[in-house]
């Protein structure tokens, strides 16, 4: 059984989670907390296999607790519960830069109880058990290295020409490995950027924003008829898809609102697809941390077309699910540790 404790000060939040997870024959409440100071004492006495965390709470706050949860257990999954408002995503982004392992928005008031017990069951039970099995094949801080061992790596053949773009797709975990990549990359960078991230509206633009100011590249979200720059980076907007299309003789960024693929929209295989269509083995590809393969089929296709894929490693990931599998169908061109990854792209984009 995962255990986990549930920490909220709505009486209401609290019973909807619980009641979303009892359906789930594998997760126990073991615990609920009212605030902050609840939360690290019911920590300490309960030794929770994860915890769901509000952001919003009296006499202690949910960065407040965060951080004292993290300095006394820093491989204790937590996830943030979050209103999907701007401040609710501000408040979130803060969480994830410092050390929340994911998060799930609250049910809007507009919508009946058996919706919103369904939207956070679709939300927390996958995260839940993702994390937590996470924590257990990891339960000491392990060093970042490479894991070229743990699965296959391919040959890349010679692309048709130099690099054209470079495509980043990830989740759970994303916002802080995009942090840390962004940060890295050379400010005269010849290519454009698109990223797809798992995220819902008000938080993608809330994600640019914050990476705009730590990266030297110019980040933001991505709107329709934008013709992707060099040393810009082009964010796909929650609950949109974005893709690439050639018209009038150009690159241009389509959005679109058809149906999730892999359950999610925007979803890394839509944009990965029409690259492989429009630039073909003229593209540069990072799979990093995230819950699930989307991703996969996309890469597959940029593969075949000669592309380097570049795919972070299991030691610095928070969840080894799309990276693991682009890396286990060996379609990777180098598994590597995050930190090596801005290094690793930027080499791929001169060659």
């Amino acid at each position: 059984m995962i255990r986990v404790l549930v920490v909220d000060d709505s009486a209401l939040v609290r019973r909807l989670i619980v009641t979303a997870l009892a359906e789930a024959v594998d997760i126990e409440v073991v615990g609920m907390a009212r605030d902050g100071i609840d939360a690290i004492e019911k920590v300490d006495e309960l030794t929770p296999d994860v915890v769901t965390l509000d952001v919003e709470m009296p006499r202690l706050d949910g960065l407040g607790a965060l951080g004292e949860i993290r300095g006394r257990h820093p491989r204790l999954p937590v996830i943030m519960f979050s209103t999907l408002t701007e401040r609710g995503a501000a408040a979130t982004l803060e969480a994830l830069s410092r050390g929340a392992s994911d998060y799930v928005t609250k049910p809007s008031n507009t919508g009946s109880v058996a919706e919103g017990l369904a939207s956070v069951r679709d939300q927390l039970v996958p995260r839940i058990r993702a994390l937590a099995g996470m924590r257990r094949l990891a339960p000491t801080p392990r060093p970042e290295r490479p894991r070229e061992a743990a699965a296959p790596v391919r040959r890349t053949a010679r692309p048709a020409g130099p690099a054209e773009i470079l495509l980043i797709g990830c989740s759970t975990g994303g916002p802080d490995a995009l942090a840390k990549v962004l940060a890295e990359m050379p400010a005269n960078l010849a290519v454009p950027v698109l990223v797809v991230q798992h995220m819902p509206p008000v938080f993608t633009a809330m994600l640019a924003q914050r990476l705009d100011k730590l990266s030297p590249l110019t980040v933001r979200e991505a709107a329709v008829g934008d013709v992707p720059q060099a040393g810009e980076v082009l964010i796909a907007p929650g609950d949109w898809h974005m893709r690439v299309e050639t018209r009038a003789g150009r690159v241009q960024v389509a959005l679109d609102q058809g149906p999730q693929e892999n359950f999610c929209r925007p979803a890394v295989d839509v944009l990965f697809r029409s690259a492989a269509a429009v630039y073909g083995g003229r593209c540069v590809a990072a799979i990093l941390t995230g819950m699930g393969q989307d991703g996969l089929e996309g890469v597959r296709l940029l593969a075949e077309a000669g592309a380097p894929i570049y795919v972070q490693d299991e030691a610095t990931s928070v969840v080894w699910g799309m990276p693991g599998a682009v890396a286990q169908a060996g379609l990777a061109t180098e598994i590597v540790p995050l930190a090596s990854i801005p290094t690793k792209l930027s080499v791929a984009v001169r060659r």
